[in-house]
């Protein structure tokens, strides 16, 4: 039996525990006074509670309400509301310490045991106590309702356990309720009885002794007529009663301190009880026999609890509180077409999904008398022979094998027949044969149906678990990774890093696979390379493979699903965990936790909807947007982020997020009617700068109307030679009586008198003179002298040349009401004209929105390529007879005879004015504008980056965060600055600049890797930088490097030529493993050279006896890196000589032997074949080198010590150079670049798997 722990937490002693009876939420009461609730499941802190004095030791939920009752050591009982989270009200009546607190599951009335040796019964509604229940003679631990029955059971220090009949206090509630009663007696009684606390509402019914010392707890069984209780005498006793006597049952014996409390299993035929001796024990009930011991070495246990529903526990103790269940409850099953196996009370069943018919099929083995055998953990169907096998950690791991009835005739089988063996796992791998791994051995037994074994393998990695794969193939599983291995060659086929795989979960074909951890899932094809992983805070619980080729699985609280390329959603929450068995359109089939099998109603629209989207099955996609109500912020978000602004535009109703969604993909229309309805200055403005970069000048001027952006408005006239519109500006500029406006507007349209009196205004006399007098304005410039009081003599700097001409600004070359830039003439998008969304009443304002015309506009039929384009008679322009707003020459002029005779209509006086109604002429003729913009076109460096995931072609579009996060994940790079020069090489060497004139920016010109090839979009990628060829060259050079003992040289070289293949990107799986075999070979080279230089060091160092046999270490180690022949003869030959010259002649033996395998030259063989005539002599070593050739090794690259097999050891997941586990987390000595011990996907060059 186990104790699985699913929460836990660190505070002061915890004296009392309460489970909500449907949220997962804990109270915990703790010595200090507080009171924590707790998630269990998200394992959080929702609240504290804290207005009790002194430490706080009842705790209980009320079943129904929000609701939760506390006690404490100030004797005060506390209702709370944990919705408001305060206290509601306090119950006083208590003299001494207040041990529980308990609601009753129907009356509202709460239970209180006290250290004042009563009981008390309160109304929670009246606030009232209602009964005090006296005669216990010492303190009362422990008082509960009976979870049907009118009685109460109290636990009281003076030995006894009590047990009350409240019939009457419940017949007397309900008589306050109706005043009506048939009974006289009664009626007298009541209306006579001048004491509230009646003798007869509350009697004791039974009185039981045995306990030799104090009883701390007293509980009822839920259903049966058993009471159970604990004390201070170490004994947990069984109590049975019925209406006329009680009586002890039985003692279970074996706490050797002071048992706190004990309770009955809500389900099972158990108890359980917890002691200051820092135990859990479990009980057999019928039995009474002792099945299992959980013990923790620091904490005492001072209460325990059950969930009124689930298998969950919970025990408070010195240190803090556990949550806990006992074994498994995933019921053991397995899938086969349309039938489901599964184990249900001992016994396998078929289910059929296609008919609902569920039948027993074969009994399986149960516990003998006075044990316990855990349910089965995994099954394995064999179809073709009908049998399964059923693991269980009984035994410590076993397997059964059962045949099952081919022709089932309504009998169930007997568990006799089946065959059993030992093992921690058991999977079938053939027709007629079965995988069984012996853990402790280490060892897989390939087994026949008759249970014999055939054929034993020893695998090549420490196992944990096996799961079933396709073919002769098994899963192996390890505490960092997945290995694919065939069982018939015995070879490792492909791995994968993840963590300790709990299920493994093939998708129908067996091409994809689920691998689920305990908070992530792996999802992979079935060479095992990485699709994507799926991160969970909280456990998953299983998983199953939809048709369509999306993964839904289960967490504690819901149902959500994974599509292969990363993306994941929620489908529905759940109460409680359930297990999945079957996908089937919107039915999900599963089992419970009882072993029953549902079908639960799930809404597949949206992952259907990403899935198409990501296959671009855009039919598929207007299909469910059709037929489906698909909203929510998320979808919209999801749409938005994958580049789908517009479909996602249609889906949004707030006024605000259309509006920045229409910005996003250039729908101009749908932005002016959101901005129109949003109507705030922030808008219009951020409004205006995009229609201004997309060239939409009415719309510009639109919304400058909109936020009276004078100075803006005059400029953008300006600029489009609109001097009629200028004129008008400067008139709201003298009704507004801003000179700076009048100034600027009269500059812009040439207007010096209208200059000179607005400097005169502005008591600028010398420079409105000036103005006068050099534009030829005689007379108003007499009249400016004059009325200053100066004499023309004084004026000596007002001489103007006959020459002076009259300032003006340029004049429009080509006066044109259509002002808005030329577009692009775009083909229609994938979904334009497919559906009618404004008939879904997509927008805020569905009967004014233009979305349904734009989706169904008709293209004009000599546009062959679908474009849209903008009909003038629409558009948004200026009308040169109309004027500013579009008013014809009868209606009233926004600045004629009314403005300048005073009226306070215009700009800036009166928001009612003749304006507005052109500033709505204008909206209007916006609102009708057919055009919608084309979206921008995309930058080659970003198709490149859609079109590679390779490291090597993000870095050359200029992406060096994705690149960088690329690294990390497949090769583990943890520093970046040995490549930084490699990066800049990329990025600069993948374009080109171009010149064309001396006074133009020089254009920059992307390299593509295959200009004559790519024709389209998607095949356009960087040129390559790096090469397999320009590699090969470099490990030559390495080579000759070597020969020529340049060893220095050498390794800058094979370094370089290593930190190079990171960026190298080839087309054919074969030189995608030559890739692989070049960074073997650097791996190799490096770590050799870097001994041979630290050799070489030692050697110049005092020649001591630690530093001779180090000597000899190193030369030996040289040899065993996988070196080319000839230097692997040269580091063979040190070795020998090394050996020698130090008088190990065991060690120099064995390299001469080695060299000799080899074939030298016949000079250095006969030397050789002499060393060893002379070693077999000596044939000891006089120095204790750590050296042994027979036992394999690999070379620590930090120490340059060996890890022998079996031995811990760390890799580097880029070069995997093995270390020493103490190594772990620094940055490996030979890439210098990856982190040691780093989880990595792999190095990826395949350009063609992208």
């Amino acid at each position: 039996m186990q104790m699985l722990t699913k929460f836990e937490t660190k505070s002061s002693r915890v004296k009392g525990t309460a489970f909500h009876p449907k949220r997962p939420w804990i109270l915990a009461s703790l010595h200090n006074g507080s009171i924590q609730l707790w998630d269990y499941r998200m394992g959080t802190l929702l609240d504290r509670f804290e207005e009790h004095e002194g430490p706080v030791r009842g705790i209980s939920f009320h079943p129904t309400q929000e609701l939760f009752v506390s006690g404490g050591d100030d004797y005060k009982v506390k209702v709370w509301n944990y919705r408001t989270r305060r206290c509601i009200f306090t119950l006083q009546g208590h003299l001494d310490y207040v041990r529980t607190v308990y609601f009753h599951p129907e009356q509202p009335w709460i239970i209180s045991a006290s250290d004042d040796q009563t009981i008390r019964i309160w109304n929670w509604q009246s606030r009232q106590c209602i009964a005090v229940l006296t005669g216990h003679n010492h303190y009362v631990m422990c008082a509960q309702f009976h979870p049907t029955d009118d009685l109460v059971v109290s636990a009281c220090l003076d030995q006894t356990v009590r047990v009350w009949d409240i019939s009457g206090l419940r017949r007397k509630s309900a008589a306050g309720a109706q005043p009506m009663m048939t009974d006289p007696l009664s009626s007298q009684r009541l209306n006579t009885q001048g004491d509230f606390f009646n003798v007869t509402d509350v009697v004791v019914k039974f009185v039981l002794e045995g306990h030799t010392r104090g009883v701390n707890w007293a509980t009822f069984h839920p259903t049966m007529p058993l009471i159970l209780s604990c004390g201070d005498d170490r004994q947990v006793k069984i109590w049975r009663m019925n209406e006329s006597r009680a009586w002890e049952v039985d003692t279970c014996r074996g706490h050797y301190n002071n048992v706190n409390s004990a309770l009955f299993h809500p389900k099972r035929e158990l108890i359980l009880s917890d002691s200051e001796d820092k135990t859990i024990r479990v009980w057999d009930t019928t039995r009474r026999t002792l099945l299992q011991t959980f013990r923790r070495d620091q904490d005492r246990f001072w209460c325990m609890n059950a969930h009124p529903e689930l298998n969950l526990f919970a025990a408070g103790h010195d240190n803090g509180l556990i949550v806990f269940k006992l074994e498994r409850e995933r019921p053991a099953s397995a899938i086969h077409q349309n039938s489901l196996l599964y184990v249900k009370d001992s016994q396998v069943r078929l289910h059929d999904f296609t008919s609902a018919n569920d039948a027993p099929m074969v009994s399986i083995r149960t516990a003998p008398a006075g044990q316990y055998l855990p349910p089965p953990r995994t099954m394995s169907f064999n179809p073709a022979e009908k049998a399964v096998l059923l693991t269980s950690d009984a035994e410590g791991g076993s397997y059964e094998l059962y045949n099952l009835p081919r022709q089932f005739n309504g009998q169930v089988s007997d568990s006799a027949q089946a065959r059993r063996g030992a093992g921690s796992c058991a999977i079938w791998t053939g027709r007629n044969r079965f995988a069984v791994l012996d853990k402790a051995a280490q060892q897989i037994l390939i087994k026949d149906l008759s249970n014999q074994t055939t054929k034993t393998i020893k695998p090549p990695v420490t196992v944990e678990a096996i799961f079933n794969a396709p073919g002769s193939q098994i899963l192996l599983s390890t505490t960092t990774s997945v290995v694919l291995f065939d069982v018939q060659t015995r070879q490792v086929v492909s791995e994968i890093n993840a963590a300790p795989v709990k299920y493994v979960v093939w998708s129908s074909d067996m091409s994809t696979v689920a691998l689920l951890c305990k908070h992530t899932i792996t999802l992979a094809n079935k060479q095992l390379d990485q699709l994507c992983q799926v991160h969970e805070t909280i456990r998953i619980k299983s998983a199953m493979w939809d048709a369509s080729g999306v993964l839904l699985y289960t967490t504690l609280n819901h149902i959500k699903f994974a599509l292969p390329r990363g993306d994941s959603g929620i489908v529905r929450t759940i109460d409680n965990p359930i297990y999945l068995v079957r996908v089937q359109g919107g039915d999900l089939h599963c089992l419970d936790r009882e072993g029953s099998v549902n079908v639960i109603k799930i809404d597949p629209t949206e992952y259907r909807f990403k899935l198409a989207l990501q296959h671009q099955n855009y039919e598929e996609v207007v299909s469910i947007i059709r037929n489906s109500n698909l909203v929510g912020q998320s979808i919209i978000a999801y749409l938005q982020k994958n580049g789908y602004p517009e479909i996602a535009l249609h889906f949004v109703r707030d006024d605000t997020a259309r509006f920045e969604l229409a910005l996003e993909c250039g729908n101009m229309d749908i932005a002016l009617e959101t901005a129109k309805a949003i109507d705030t200055p922030a808008y219009w403005n951020k409004f205006s700068q995009e229609a201004l970069r997309r060239g939409h000048i009415q719309m510009v001027e639109l919304a400058y109307q909109r936020t009276k952006a004078y100075d803006k408005l005059s400029f953008l006239y300006s600029i489009t030679g609109n001097t009629e519109k200028l004129v008008k500006m400067q008139k709201i500029a003298i009704m507004r009586n801003d000179l700076q406006s009048r100034l600027q507007n009269s500059l812009f349209i040439g207007d010096v008198e209208d200059r000179v009196r607005v400097l005169q205004e502005s008591g600028q006399h010398a420079l409105a003179y000036l103005t006068a007098k050099s534009h030829g304005l005689v007379e108003e410039a007499e009249s400016i002298r004059a009325g200053a009081g100066v004499e023309e003599a004084d004026i000596t700097s007002a001489d103007v040349s006959g020459g002076s001409k009259l300032l003006l600004p340029t004049m429009p070359v080509v006066s044109s009401t259509e002002l808005d830039w030329p577009q692009l003439h775009v083909s229609k998008g994938i979904f334009d004209g497919k559906f009618n969304f404004g008939d879904k009443g997509a927008g805020p304002h569905p009967g004014k929105s233009r979305v349904a015309d734009l989706a169904t506009a008709a293209v004009d039929g000599d546009d062959a390529a679908g474009a849209w384009d903008i009909d003038e008679g629409e558009n948004m322009g200026v009308d040169e007879e109309d004027g500013f707003g579009g008013a014809g020459a009868d209606e009233v002029d926004l600045l004629g005879d009314e403005v300048e005779a005073g009226a306070e209509g215009g700009w800036g006086i009166d928001d009612d004015g003749e304006l507005d109604a052109e500033i709505a002429a204008e909206a209007t003729a916006a609102a009708a504008a057919g055009f919608v913009a084309p979206q921008p076109g995309i930058s080659e460096l970003e198709i490149w980056s859609r079109n590679s995931s390779l490291a090597v072609d993000q870095i050359a579009a200029g992406n060096f965060e994705q690149a960088m996060r690329l690294l990390r994940d497949q090769v583990g790079i943890a520093s970046f600055d040995a490549l930084k020069p490699a990066f800049m090489e990329i990025y600069t060497s993948s374009r080109s600049v171009l010149t064309t004139a001396p006074f133009a920016t020089p254009s920059r010109v992307p390299l593509r890797r295959n200009p004559a090839e790519s024709t389209e979009t998607s095949q356009y990628f960087p040129a390559k930088i790096y090469s397999l060829s320009s590699s090969l060259e470099q490990l030559q050079q390495g080579y000759r490097a070597t020969t020529a003992a340049k060893f220095e040289d050498g390794l800058v070289l094979f370094k370089r030529l290593l930190l190079s293949l990171i960026f190298v990107s080839v087309d054919t799986a074969e030189d995608a493993n030559e890739i692989k075999q070049l960074l073997q070979i650097c791996r190799e080279y490096i770590l050799g050279i870097t001994i041979e230089l630290e050799r070489a060091s030692v050697a110049k160092e005092e020649a001591t006896e630690e530093n001779s046999t180090r000597l000899v270490e190193l030369a030996a180690f040289f040899t065993h890196c996988q070196l080319r022949a000839d230097h692997e003869k040269l580091s063979l030959r040190v070795a020998m000589n090394t050996a020698y010259k130090h008088k190990c002649f065991k060690a120099a033996g064995e390299f001469a032997q080695r060299l000799l395998e080899l074939v030298p030259t016949p000079q250095i063989a006969d030397k050789a074949r002499k060393m060893i005539t002379i070693c077999d002599r000596q044939s000891r070593d006089n120095l204790a080198i750590n050296y042994d050739a027979r036992n394999p090794f690999v070379i620590c690259a930090a120490s340059h010590t060996p890890i022998h097999r079996g031995e811990p050891a760390v890799n580097c997941p880029y070069c995997q150079a093995a270390y020493k586990p103490e190594h772990n987390g620094e940055l490996c000595r030979v890439c210098t670049v990856a982190k040691i011990g780093a989880k990595a996907t792999g190095l990826r060059s395949l350009a063609s798997a992208n």
